[in-house]
């Protein structure tokens, strides 16, 4: 936050519930934020995954040392509404940046947002005290007076963990939303658990009608739409506390119905079918990382958000079976069911940032819609 007529930064501070303080320089809003603080290694996108929704009660640091440099462009490349993440963490803030399609500054756009970063960090150190801590709940202090020091680390270790937070509620659409195309052949409902606008226009982009729904949506109300096919999304938190949202998957998945779930929605798929979820040390946030399919033995550079992940030693005799790993601590990627149209991959296929080598999946769940059909 630029202090107005001086063109300096106001002086901030990152406050971490293990007791390290680290001094920075504040930028965007003029507030404190709070939240599990968090690492992506995606080296551009922070435009994609600053609006997306997974991000909620997280403050992401990017371990690419230059952040800003190509600005801000138009709502198009959002994908939500706003701003999902509680603030930003970076070691350089580009104040001039570059780009033909840039519409503001980072900076600005956080001002605008109402959320705080801070600037001028070793993230590096950082990101090596996450990786061997842990993710850790921390707070943006903007301003930040040294004598404060000690409320806020009293502040910081009371805070709720991510578990402790109903993130759903905070993120999933209000009432059912249609997105008709052209040309639409078949209709995908969506179980909105925040799910990315990316998700809604790869299935127009095949002539699917999108119809997004609240995340609780009982499976009759889902039912009652008559869907061709039916895509669990993303969304922030723990998976383990949807217990309601995962009695209704379950519903939905017993009427035959093909399903295709994405992050959030593998997980949640998981627990349908009497699997367990565990949280991750510190996550998998970035636009490289490897995944390999077990079936063709290929491996893919994804796109990823999340922090927990499916157990694949409590899927035993549950009819699904583990298809993609991750190749860099081997946890689920992907599942396939047995006997059920049901396919589910932890990574981004839409990534939005990331490589689009993964979006024939969404090609994949329309063969398995247009299957079904063919056999009424």
């Amino acid at each position: 936050m630029h202090v107005a007529g001086f063109g300096w930064f106001m002086k901030g501070a990152l406050i971490l519930e293990d007791g390290t303080v680290v001094e920075g320089e504040g930028f965007g809003a003029l507030k404190d934020a709070k939240g599990e603080v968090v690492f992506t290694t995606a080296m551009f996108g922070y435009q994609e995954y600053l609006t997306d929704p997974s991000y909620k009660y997280q403050i992401p640091m990017p371990t690419y040392p230059l952040v800003g440099n190509y600005g801000v462009g138009a709502e198009e490349h959002f994908e939500s509404e706003k701003i999902q993440a509680e603030g930003l963490i970076v070691r350089e803030l580009c104040e001039k940046p570059s780009h033909g399609g840039m519409v503001k500054t980072l900076d600005k756009w956080l001002e605008e947002g109402g959320i705080p970063g801070l600037q001028g960090v070793d993230t590096r150190m950082l990101t090596r005290k996450i990786r061997n801590s842990g993710a850790m709940k921390g707070i943006i202090k903007l301003p930040y007076d040294p004598r404060e020091l000690e409320s806020l680390k009293q502040e910081v270790k009371a805070m709720k963990g991510i578990s402790e937070v109903d993130l759903i509620d905070a993120v999933t659409i209000k009432k059912p939303s249609v997105h008709e195309p052209k040309n639409a052949k078949s209709t995908v409902v969506i179980l909105d658990c925040g799910a990315k606008f990316s998700m809604v226009r790869c299935l127009m982009e095949r002539e699917c009608r999108v119809i997004r729904v609240p995340a609780r949506t009982s499976a009759k109300d889902i039912l009652a739409y008559a869907p061709d096919g039916f895509m669990i999304s993303n969304g922030p938190g723990d998976p383990s506390k949807a217990a309601d949202i995962v009695k209704n998957i379950r519903k939905v998945i017993d009427e035959q119905l093909p399903t295709f779930g994405i992050c959030f929605g593998n997980q949640l798929t998981g627990l349908a079918f009497g699997g367990r979820t565990y949280k991750l040390k510190y996550g998998h946030r970035g636009a490289n990382q490897p995944v390999k399919d077990l079936r063709t033995k290929r491996v893919y550079v994804t796109s990823q958000n999340h922090g927990f992940a499916v157990d694949a030693d409590s899927l035993e005799g549950s009819g699904l079976e583990v298809t993609h790993i991750n190749l860099n601590d081997k946890s689920v990627e992907g599942m396939i069911h047995k006997s059920l149209p049901v396919c589910t991959v932890q990574y981004h296929p839409e990534a939005r940032p990331g490589p689009w080598d993964n979006d024939y999946l969404f090609e994949d769940f329309i063969n398995v819609i247009t299957h079904h059909k063919s056999k009424k």
